[in-house]
C-alpha cells in the first residue's frame, strides 16, 4: 500500500476479543492492557496507518479470523489469505462474542462463512471431504504415473487404522504421524513406531498374522481410493475458497481468488485478495505473467469460471 518496506510484528490472534485488540503481545495472558495490540493502534498502526493482512497458510480458523478482521476493522486496508488445514475449520457458530459488535452477534464459523453458501441444500463438508482438500493433487499424479514407493504409505495406514479398531473400537481417525519415511520401512516397523501414539502396546497387537498380510495385499484398491478422493479435492477446496469470497462480496469489498503460481510449486497456490477499494490496478500486472493469459478478477469468477489452475 505504500513503498515503506514492510515491517514484522510478532504476535497472537484471539478471534474472541474485541477487534481493536485482535492482535496481542507474543508474552502469555496477564500482560499490561496498555501493550495488548504489538502495532500500536486500535486494529492498525500506531501512526494511524493502514495494514495489510496477509496469511500464509492460514490454518484452520485461522483464516477466516483474518477475513472477520478485516471485514470488521477499517485500519485494514487489505487482505491476502492463501489457506490451508481445512480439516480443522470449525463448523458451527462459535459461543464468543466478538467484540465490540456486541452480545448479541456470534463470530462465525469457519465454515460456511458465507450466507449464501449457508444457505445451499447440502453444503455440509465431512472431516474427510475437508482433509482430502489439503492433499496436493499434481503431486499425488506424478508419484501414480511414476509408481512411487510413497504409495505404499496409504496402505500402511489402513491396514493400521484396522488393527487400532479391532484393539479399541473407539480409537477412529486419529492424527497419528509415524513418520516422513513412513514408506521405506517394513509394516511391523511402521506399526511399532504408530501403535504406542495411539496408546496401544505393540507387544499385544499381532503384526505378523495372516489377515495382516492379506491387507498388506491390497494396496491396489487402497491407492484406488485414495485418488478417487484426490479427484475429488479440487472441487471441496473450490467450494470453501469461494464462501470466503461471497463471504466478502456480501458486505461489499472488492474481492478475488488468484492462481498466483504453478501448483507444482505449492498445491495451495490460490490466494483470496480482498480490499476495500477495485483490484483492477493491483492485479493487473499478474495477467502478464499468467501461464494462459486469463484473468483471474472477480467479475471472471462471477461468469462462473473455475479458479482451480488447471482443472
Amino acid at each position: 500500500l505504500t513503498p515503506r518496506a514492510p515491517r514484522h510484528v510478532a504476535g497472537r490472534l484471539d478471534p474472541a476479543a474485541p477487534w481493536g485488540e485482535f492482535l496481542l503481545p507474543p508474552d502469555p495472558p496477564g500482560s499490561s492492557p496498555a501493550a495488548r495490540n504489538p502495532l500500536g493502534g486500535p486494529g492498525g498502526s500506531k501512526d494511524g496507518g493502514r495494514v495489510l493482512l496477509t496469511g500464509l497458510h492460514a490454518c484452520g480458523d485461522l483464516g477466516p479470523a483474518l477475513l472477520c478482521h478485516f471485514a470488521r476493522s477499517p485500519a485494514v486496508a487489505a487482505v491476502a489469505l492463501a489457506g490451508c488445514c481445512y480439516m480443522k475449520l470449525s463448523t458451527a457458530p462459535q459461543p464468543p462474542t466478538c467484540g465490540d459488535l456486541g452480545p448479541a452477534l456470534l463470530c462465525p464459523p469457519g465454515y460456511p462463512l458465507s450466507a449464501s453458501v449457508a444457505a445451499l441444500p447440502g453444503h455440509q463438508l465431512s472431516y474427510r471431504a475437508r482433509e482430502a482438500a489439503c492433499h496436493a493433487l499434481e503431486e499425488y499424479e506424478g508419484r501414480l504415473r511414476g509408481g512411487s514407493a510413497h504409495l505404499r504409505a496409504h496402505c500402511y495406514r489402513a491396514v493400521l487404522e484396522s488393527l487400532i479398531r479391532a484393539a479399541d473400537p473407539g480409537k477412529r481417525h486419529l492424527g497419528l504421524q509415524p513418520g516422513r519415511k513412513a514408506h521405506a520401512l517394513g509394516f511391523p516397523q511402521y506399526a511399532h513406531l504408530g501403535l504406542p501414539l495411539a496408546g496401544l502396546d505393540p507387544a499385544g497387537v499381532p503384526l505378523d498374522s495372516g489377515a495382516v498380510g492379506a491387507m498388506l495385499e491390497q494396496q491396489h484398491k487402497v491407492v484406488a481410493f485414495c485418488t478417487l478422493g484426490q479427484l475429488l479435492a479440487p472441487a471441496v477446496e473450490t467450494l470453501i475458497l469461494l464462501d470466503r469470497l461471497l463471504y466478502l462480496r456480501e458486505q461489499g469489498f472488492h474481492c478475488a481468488v488468484v492462481p498466483l503460481f504453478n501448483p507444482r510449486f505449492s498445491p495451495r497456490n490460490l490466494v483470496l485478495v480482498a480490499a476495500r477499494s477495485p483490484l483492477a490496478a493491483a492485479l493487473a500486472g499478474l495477467d502478464k505473467d499468467s501461464e494462459d493469459g486469463d484473468s483471474s478478477e472477480d467479475e471472471d469468477l462471477q461468469e462462473g469460471q473455475s479458479p482451480r489452475e488447471g482443472q
